[in-house]
């Protein structure tokens, strides 16, 4: 399936209108059900489903680990995709125990969340065992642009990277929606194995909430983010024991939690 689509438009440009070919990201509705029941629909950019259906299960606590997904089918339907997977019985016993009724989040995370208690929930605690430096951020931050490809043909797309402890990115997820890019990242660095000790993940968005959630449920210990975090972000931040970075672009950087995991600060 094409990631992107080339689209005739009309361009103003300084008082002129021209005709020109512009690239677009794809954008397609992808249903994730369990054991042949329907759990949510998300918006997401076609590319890594199986990636992002194991990293969303995975931090929403719908499976403990890879393993618990016994069985995983893309198929395509009338107005989208379906990710069909098959899960242990005990994963799907505890689902449905705590269902969530999620239609469509792509924005704040928290849409269809039945109450305030299924919607804020608690960060898992993380190690406290990684040590960056702070020219290893601006490392990583000054050559995320080179590992987005999909950004650079559209402008669309969200990117999350997992970085080494020197700031080399080693692997990178885009999606039009930063939760997905996250959870695919999540996906696939817990498919194939990695030590949350080796490195911080960056991302090219706000950190939110659930961003601080989903990198704390992988276990990972530094998240840095290009953009703001919100008070709740710097919350739980504080809860989870993580380190948060926000507004990190080449030459400047803010620590708002747990700086003693950055060196040369």
């Amino acid at each position: 399936m094409s990631i992107t689509r080339e689209v005739s438009v009309s361009n103003w440009h300084e008082g002129a209108h021209h005709t020109l070919d512009d690239r677009v990201v794809a954008e397609e509705a992808v249903a994730l059900t369990y054991n042949k029941r329907s759990h949510v629909v998300m918006m997401v950019t076609p590319e890594n489903l199986e990636d992002f259906a194991i990293g969303f299960s995975l931090t929403e606590g719908i499976i403990d680990e890879p393993a618990d997904v016994l069985e995983s089918t893309v198929i395509k339907r009338e107005n989208g995709l379906e990710i069909a997977m098959t899960v242990s019985a005990e994963c799907f016993a505890r689902l449905e125990g705590q269902r969530r009724n999620l239609v469509g989040r792509t924005g704040c995370g928290l849409c269809g969340a039945e109450s305030l208690a299924t919607a804020v929930r608690n960060p898992a605690v993380v190690s406290s065992s990684v040590s960056v430096t702070a020219d290893a951020i601006q490392t990583a931050v000054q050559t995320l642009n080179d590992h987005q490809p999909i950004q650079a043909e559209t402008g669309a797309a969200h990117g999350a990277a997992w970085c080494s402890v020197t700031g080399k990115i080693l692997v990178l997820r885009e999606d039009i929606g930063r939760h997905n890019a996250l959870d695919k990242l999540i996906g696939h660095l817990c498919r194939t194995g990695f030590d949350p000790a080796s490195g911080f993940v960056l991302v090219s968005s706000r950190a939110s909430y659930e961003m601080v959630f989903k990198a704390a449920a992988a276990g990972m210990e530094v998240l840095v983010a290009v953009s703001a975090p919100t008070t709740l972000a710097i919350d739980f931040a504080h809860r989870s024991g993580m380190t948060l970075v926000g507004f990190a672009r080449p030459g400047r950087h803010n620590v708002y939690t747990f700086e003693t995991r950055i060196q040369g600060e």
